[in-house]
């Protein structure tokens, strides 16, 4: 394959990678949001928990129905729609006065469009443009979309800090809304499109496509997976990720933080440092699942996860170095499970149905979160700590790490490998 014709691969997936990171920050908002809240409407951190366990559920549960829709009519169609719906329901939300247009705006409207710019995209980009490097391609797509949703909080804290919540909201907006002319200008649907091949694909390559309804086939791939243990193992292990991730320490973070006397503008920091050292985590656990067995590295993610859980509460009483320790080891280990688990949903159900199985396995990573974000909430209410729920979560993370480590071993499926030869 010539240098010419490798060109407009990378250009798609750098067109995807910066959507993706403009549009991620719209999900890590609320956790900004939490105390400005509270401060003018006297709404508890249950009930902005809330809210975020609406987004969640919906952005995990939309996800499947996404790939197939993504199959059905594009990747550009569905993006755009789905930017288009996550900027319009941050920006009415600067007009809010109630806790169910909180509960609308932010949980429903904003998580229909983030369902469609869930991890599946990501999968689904890497899938049909890469058949060599797709575990690297893959790492630095869901790079994009957790680290977006954590480099920006210093900004997004300053600006609710200084010039009011109302602000964020806005800015969330705009940025979600810049993706737009990106997606219209760079992003094709297949490489076939161009009349080109996948990057590395062999002579004899065959393009997987979908036909038939878009719901049909989401809900079938739901069916024939309901069977097989695997698939329970890695839903179950990803709610695990998804509760004691995006759900406990992105919702929660700041205000546990502020418990402890920490500024906003510090703790915005801090979590800014986990999306830093996410990116170079991310990669190498795509690098790694090239060459190792996935259910290995899934298991020591979980588990190193979920012992450095035990000592987040008193980190954040003595601050300083050991909180930094904290982030910068996070946040090598944030989004590490996704290319392990998305090999393994290859692995296990094939190049056609795998994407779909893993929509439905990311729906899991979302029950999780949405669980985390009410729960760490309702729990801080009654307790006044966070302690008991960064402890809980630790217990889930090991309790994950030793299911991973049953999934039954799988000869790998050539066609349908996350990640092609290295070249």
């Amino acid at each position: 394959m010539s240098g010419r014709t490798l060109r407009p691969h990378v250009v798609v997936a750098a067109a995807a990678f910066f959507v993706l990171l403009g549009a991620a920050g719209v999900r890590s908002t609320p956790s900004v949001l939490i105390d400005p809240l509270r401060d003018e409407f006297g709404w508890s951190r249950a009930t902005v928990g809330f809210a975020v366990s609406i987004n969640v559920l919906l952005f995990g549960f939309i996800g499947p129905f996404a790939a197939a829709l993504q199959n059905r009519y594009g990747l550009r169609r569905v993006t755009v729609a789905a930017l288009a719906t996550m900027a319009g329901g941050a920006a009415l939300t600067t007009q809010m006065t109630r806790p169910w247009h909180l509960f609308l705006l932010w949980g429903f409207v904003v998580g229909t469009g983030a369902g469609c710019m869930a991890t599946v995209f990501a999968s689904t980009v890497a899938s049909r443009w890469f058949v060599q490097r797709r575990g690297i391609v893959t790492g630095v797509l869901t790079a994009a979309t957790a680290s977006g949703q954590l480099v920006f909080l210093p900004l997004m804290t300053h600006l609710a800090g200084t010039s009011g919540w109302r602000t964020v909201a806005v800015t969330v907006a705009v940025a979600t809304a810049s993706g737009i002319p990106i997606v219209l200008l760079f992003l094709r649907d297949r490489p076939e499109d161009l009349g080109l091949a996948p990057w590395g694909a062999p002579a004899d390559h065959v393009p997987v496509g979908t036909s038939g309804n878009p719901v049909a086939n989401a809900l079938g791939a739901l069916r024939g997976a309901a069977g097989s243990g695997t698939f329970w193992i890695l839903w179950g292990s990803f709610a695990v990720c998804g509760l004691s991730t995006t759900g406990l320490v992105q919702t929660h973070f700041i205000s546990a933080a502020h418990d402890h006397s920490i500024p906003a503008t510090q703790a915005g920091a801090y979590l800014a440092l986990i999306g830093g050292f996410d990116v170079v985590g991310t990669l190498a656990s795509g690098w790694l699942t090239d060459r190792y067995d996935p259910r290995k590295l899934l298991a020591a993610y979980y588990l190193l996860r979920g012992l450095s859980l035990f000592v987040l509460d008193p980190a954040l009483a003595q601050g300083g170095s050991g909180l930094f320790g904290f982030m910068a080891f996070y946040g090598l280990d944030w989004v590490a499970t996704v290319p392990p688990t998305i090999a393994l949903c290859l692995q296990h159900f094939g190049g056609e149905r795998g994407p779909l199985v893993y929509g439905w396995v990311f729906a899991g990573h979302q029950v999780g979160g949405a669980l985390a974000a009410w729960g760490a909430g309702a729990l801080h209410d009654v307790s006044g700590s966070y302690r008991p729920s960064f402890v809980l979560a630790g217990v889930a993370c090991v309790v994950a790490a030793v299911g991973v480590g049953r999934i039954v071993r799988s000869a790998p499926d050539s066609s349908a490998r996350i990640v092609g030869v290295a070249s």
